[in-house]
């Protein structure tokens, strides 16, 4: 049985080896991927971004007892930040997830982020991918924790929470270019310290800000409307009274580590999940996620053509070039991918 079949039918050994070869960028890994990815497309995909020191790790365990407890299989990719001098990852997520350990409904996946910035992995969409295919129903992806710009999630999940938590600095933070505006779930957590209520004021008066009426996706730049299909999709739009027009991200406060809010966190990210569906925005972000892979997987195909193409002493005197200032980065780009241009 090949190792795609033995992962197809549940084998978590063959998983396992399967997500090491997929990160390593191990060419069997490749073809593995062109043979799951018609198996993958059904798995929820909840993302979880904040801050460091919010209490994800936590909150992500805590979401996963919640939802095995409704029979689900669970998945969990956890991000941790590479070194910029040895390149090591302390990958440690799991120590604060062995509540789920010995369970075999839950499979926990530690990776390094290998120098990619906005919070997730080169390798996470296939990772994901791959879990999705061995029919894992919930995909939880706890970001690096970078901060304003960890955003790339949005492109990735269908669901995402942004972890705030009171006490970690100036109220304002929370509300800074692009961290807030691809909640679709808000999480206080740690409300039971001093200054929650102040986090969840502040908040909640800058959500029809960041979150106007006419909510648009996007998508490299581009804006995607997201149109309502249905009455019902209206009367299923946000979460406090009297606000319509598009979905407004809920506020929910818990205290992860003793499980409080869990229970109700799971019940927006339910409903959230059901909006998606009947609005079509389901379909509009599966469609801008996959659009954003293919793209990706582009830009490193043809990043590696043109290496093979191009000598390694050629591309350093353009290197040299370009340092020296006698050539701009643009005109070397234009001379190596054309052959036109002054470079002599």
């Amino acid at each position: 049985m090949s190792l795609e079949e033995s992962v197809l039918q549940g084998d978590r050994l063959a998983l396992a080896r399967l997500l090491t070869r997929i990160e390593n960028d191990a060419d069997d890994g490749d073809a593995a991927l062109d043979i799951l990815f018609p198996h993958a497309g059904r798995a929820h995909l909840i993302g979880v971004t904040g801050a460091p020191g919010t209490g994800k790790s936590s909150l992500v365990n805590q979401l996963a007892l919640h939802f095995r407890k409704q029979g689900k299989r669970i998945a969990i990719v956890a991000v941790d930040p590479s070194s910029p001098f040895t390149g090591g990852a302390v990958l440690g997520d799991r120590v604060r997830m062995r509540d789920l350990s010995g369970d075999h409904g839950v499979f926990i996946r530690s990776m390094a982020s290998r120098g990619s910035v906005g919070g997730l992995a080169r390798a996470t969409a296939n990772v994901v991918q791959v879990f999705d295919a061995a029919g894992y129903e919930i995909i939880m992806i706890e970001t690096v924790g970078a901060g304003q710009s960890e955003v790339d999630i949005a492109r990735l999940a269908h669901t995402t929470l942004v972890v705030e938590a009171p006490g970690l600095g100036d109220d304002i933070q929370a509300i800074k270019a692009g961290i807030l505006e691809i909640a679709d779930i808000i999480v206080v957590n740690k409300a039971d310290r001093p200054g929650a209520e102040n986090t969840e004021k502040a908040l909640k008066s800058m959500l029809d800000l960041a979150h106007p009426v006419n909510k648009v996706y996007v998508h490299h730049g581009t804006l995607a409307p997201i149109h309502l299909s249905s009455s019902r999709a209206r009367r299923m739009e946000g979460d406090r009274e009297g606000n319509g027009g598009g979905w407004l991200p809920p506020i929910q406060k818990t205290i992860a580590i003793d499980g409080k809010g869990i229970d109700e966190l799971a019940q927006h990210i339910a409903r959230h999940g059901e909006y998606l569906k009947v609005s079509g925005d389901w379909t509009v972000r599966e469609h801008a996620r996959l659009e954003s892979e293919l793209e990706a997987a582009l830009q490193y195909i043809l990043m590696d053509q043109f290496r093979g193409r191009v000598s390694e002493a050629r591309f350093n005197k353009v290197v040299n070039r370009v340092f020296e200032r006698t050539l701009s980065p643009g005109e070397a780009a234009k001379a190596l991918t054309t052959g036109n241009g002054r470079l002599k």
